[in-house]
């Protein structure tokens, strides 16, 4: 009987030790999948899903006002009291992103037409630099060069008008994504965004508020 018994344990490990092994080896290869998944999840995004580093580059229109102060400013003539340099205008930019995770360094350059008032024409190239918020939106601070050129001043104020009056620029602004705007689905990760910044000529002496659409790649 002990011997029949002692027979039947031996059977049974038998089956046992391969069973074991085969739900070892499932194991094994499940905590592999896991964790190969795990790393794809935490790989760098920016927080609108796309790769978080990379290049994006980007066209815009937007329009807006600009009004400089009275006194001279970067050798524009002194405007007397009660008239300012002002005109709303039409602008069209060209730039790169260069996403940094969850921040962001770029360039862009701009040209500008006056549509109504003093100015006539406006070109410029500036560094951008800010932090992606949201699934698509950004904030940024944004710095560099302008040529102003009018096509009036003050009557009675001396002035070529054929001249480009030129100084440094500070600005900061926002865009904002569809799905940030409820909108979510229409153009993807990238597409079109709206944009809204407000800049100044020279050391404040202007404000320059502007609104339009942004096309990112």
């Amino acid at each position: 009987m002990r011997k029949l018994a002692l027979a039947a344990a031996v059977a049974a490990a038998s089956f046992a030790v391969p069973a074991f092994a085969q739900d070892m080896s499932t194991t094994g290869t499940t905590d592999t999948t896991v964790a190969t998944d795990a790393q794809v999840d935490t790989a760098p995004k920016a927080p609108d899903g796309t790769r978080a580093f990379g290049i994006e580059p980007y066209v815009a229109v937007m329009g807006g006002w600009e009004q400089f102060d009275r006194e001279a400013v970067a050798g524009i003539p002194a405007q007397p009291r009660g008239y300012k340099l002002d005109g709303a205008l039409v602008e069209g930019i060209v730039g790169v992103n260069v996403p940094l995770g969850p921040v962001f360094v770029g360039a862009e350059g701009s040209v500008a037409k006056g549509v109504s008032g003093d100015i006539d024409w406006q070109y410029g190239a500036y560094g951008r630099f800010g932090f992606r918020a949201g699934d698509s939106g950004l904030f940024y601070g944004k710095v560099g060069y302008r040529w102003n050129n009018f096509d009036k001043f003050a009557p009675g104020v001396t002035g070529d008008l054929n001249r480009d009056y030129h100084a440094t620029v500070y600005g900061i602004g926002a865009e904002i994504g569809p799905k940030d705007i409820g909108l979510g689905g229409i153009t993807g990760n990238s597409g079109l965004r709206l944009r809204m910044e407000v800049s100044t000529f020279d050391d404040a002496n202007s404000f320059r508020p502007m609104a339009g659409v942004v096309a990112h790649f």
